[in-house]
């Protein structure tokens, strides 16, 4: 991920922050992806994903 990414390896984050990465890389690129950049989105959507499971499991 990102080199300023200073979580702890498996800390878990809610969906709704790991939304607010993504929309921060996206207006920090201004909507143009690096291949380094592109990998740090790919990341984040998967563990948005999986925040978005675990809380509707949650809720239920």
């Amino acid at each position: 991920m990102s080199p300023n990414h200073a979580d702890a390896p498996g800390s878990v984050r809610s969906a709704s922050e790991v939304n607010e990465r993504i929309r921060s890389l996206w207006l920090r690129t201004g909507g143009s992806l690096s291949a380094q950049e592109r990998e740090e989105y790919e990341l984040l959507v998967v563990e948005w994903a999986t925040a978005i499971r675990g809380e509707v499991v949650t809720a239920a």
